[in-house]
């Protein structure tokens, strides 16, 4: 298993959301993608897009409007 860091700092929906996706493709099961973002817009996006395809997903705010996105890939 391992991390990936996307960073989507100062990007506004939906391109955090499609990087999400392109980047889950190439990894493999286990594998725990972290999206890093500063738009509150992406957190409802993103994880309504991975609970929607099953994926286990979770995030923390690390600072002052700025936020992590944990979505292992399971599939």
């Amino acid at each position: 298993m391992k991390e990936i860091k996307l960073d989507c700092l100062d990007e506004i929906c939906p391109i955090p959301l499609l990087k999400a996706n392109k980047e889950l493709e190439r990894l493999r099961i286990g594998d725990i993608l972290i999206l890093h973002t500063n738009h509150s817009c992406s957190i409802a996006n993103v994880v309504e897009w991975a609970k929607k395809h099953s994926y286990p997903v979770d995030y923390i705010e690390i600072g002052d409007g700025e936020w992590e996105i944990f979505i292992e890939k399971i599939k």
